[in-house]
């Protein structure tokens, strides 16, 4: 077989594998199932519902869910938790 001849039989398999992954990718795309968002800050029933560690940290006492997850992300960044805390940083 000549030289020129190979490569289009090559080139043409090369075209008909990458047509059927094209086509292949786009079946796929419409039927990708995504999971519901459970991400605590776009929550609403988050809100509503009290924190899970309302019983075992007197803190959390009266917090909702969204709540004790600022709360927790205020720890862990250091803010301050009172206002008598806030104005004794502004006093330093």
């Amino acid at each position: 077989m000549k030289k020129s001849t190979m490569n289009t039989v090559i080139g043409s398999a090369l075209a008909a594998a990458a047509g059927i992954f094209v086509f292949k990718a786009y079946q796929e795309k419409n039927s990708v199932k995504v999971q519901e968002d459970s991400d605590l800050r776009n929550s609403v029933e988050a809100d509503r519902r009290e924190s899970v560690e309302a019983d075992l940290d007197p803190a959390e006492k009266g917090l909702t869910q969204l709540d004790s997850a600022y709360r927790d992300e205020w720890q862990a960044n250091g803010f301050p938790q009172t206002h008598k805390e806030m104005k004794e940083l502004e006093e330093e």
